[in-house]
Order: C-alpha cells, then sequence, then structure tokens
C-alpha cells in the first residue's frame, strides 16, 4: 500500500489596510504577520519530520510567498499550478465583504439571485473540481510522499466538502480554514483514507470578520 498525504495550506494574513474584497487582483501580498505564519507553518512542518517532496502554490502573489518558506525548509522550488487560484467572484475590488450595507443597492440584487451556486462568483462544483484535479495531480506525481498545495480558503474548503461527500452551498461563517491553516488528505493508494484539519500558526491568526461575505 502505498501513502501519500496532500497538504492544502491555505495562504497567510494579506497585508489589506483597504478592506477590499481582493480575488484575483494582482498586488496583494502577505503582511508581517503573514510571513511570519508562513515562517511558523514551514518550520512545524519541518520540525515533524514530513517527507515533503513538493511544493506547489497558486499563482497569486500571497500563495507564492507563503509557499516560500516551506520549498526553502525542505530545499525544493516551489512549482505553480492555475488550478489552485482563488474564486472568480463579481464583487472583486469592493469593499462590500468588510462593508455588507452596500448590498442595499439594487445594482448588486441580480447577482443574489442563487446564493447556492453561487451567482457572484464562480461555481462551488467548479471549484471543487480544479482544487481536486490539482490534488490528484500532486498525489500521483508525489506518491508514497508528502506534498504542500497553496490555495485560499473558498477553494480549499469546497473542496474539502466534496471530499467528505457534503453539499457545497454552505455558511462562509462556518468554514473551518482559518490563516495559515493546514487541511491534510491522506491516501492509500488511490483512495482518500481521512482528512486531517490544523492550525500551526493558529497563535497568529486574526479574528476573521462574522460579516457572510467575508472573503480573504
Amino acid at each position: 500500500m502505498v501513502t501519500t498525504t496532500v497538504h492544502l495550506l491555505r495562504h497567510g494574513e494579506v497585508h489589506n489596510p483597504g478592506r477590499v474584497l481582493y480575488g484575483r487582483l494582482d498586488g496583494y501580498h502577505l503582511s508581517e504577520r503573514g510571513h511570519e505564519m508562513a515562517r511558523v507553518v514551514a518550520k512545524t512542518l519541518a520540525d515533524q519530520g514530513r517527507d515533503v517532496s513538493g511544493v506547489i502554490a497558486s499563482p497569486l502573489q500571497r500563495a507564492q510567498e507563503t509557499a516560500a518558506p516551506v520549498s526553502a525548509a525542505f530545499g525544493l522550488a516551489t512549482g505553480t499550478d492555475a488550478r489552485l487560484v482563488e474564486a472568480g467572484n463579481r464583487f472583486e475590488g469592493t469593499t462590500i465583504g468588510s462593508r455588507p450595507w452596500q448590498l442595499l443597492n439594487p445594482r448588486w440584487w441580480a447577482l443574489l439571485r442563487n446564493p447556492m451556486r453561487p451567482s457572484w462568483g464562480e461555481p462551488y462544483r467548479q471549484q471543487a473540481d480544479r482544487i481536486q484535479a490539482a490534488v490528484e495531480a500532486a498525489r500521483a506525481a508525489h506518491a508514497g510522499h508528502e506534498v504542500v498545495l497553496v490555495s485560499h480558503q473558498l477553494p480549499i474548503w469546497v473542496a474539502r466538502l466534496a471530499y467528505e461527500g457534503k453539499h457545497l452551498w454552505h455558511d462562509p461563517r462556518h468554514r473551518q480554514c482559518t490563516l495559515a491553516s493546514l487541511t491534510s488528505l491522506h491516501f492509500e493508494d488511490d483512495e482518500l483514507a481521512g482528512i486531517e484539519y490544523s492550525e500551526p500558526a493558529g497563535h497568529l491568526a486574526k479574528s476573521l470578520s462574522k460579516g457572510a461575505w467575508s472573503v480573504k
């Protein structure tokens, strides 16, 4: 039996003083706390003697910066997989995430017609499918070892829901995927044997917004 672990690592805290829902926009990098989170994750994995043979990240800057210390800790180069990118979101570039009362403006109402899909962005099913495809590619390439994939909160969470056979629509306030957390998928041969969640940098994580539209 070949045992392989794929760790889905959410990026660290982002420098975002304007509290913009930045999505896939360029120019959003880690804050100092975010860099420290990434270093803590890297040290934790190294101290645990993890058999990490690959580190692959979303193309977005915050994910690449989170991956860098992990790659360095294991003497690896960071790969890039576009399938790990943040979810597409029609509210990108706005401050609706931190100021949800803006949704009272009729200009946004058409985007709210189907929250189960969701109608304001990339469908949950599409997100789960692409993350699972990235996981499968990484699992096959690093069979018998461990690999770290750096991605974003929503895609990681809906992928986990899909692996667990649950419906993909959900209350964003109940996502178990805090900053710099690890959602670890344990495979035995080709079969998923278990899912483990951990927060190596939990002591550094800021409390997330309780707003239903918070996307970071």
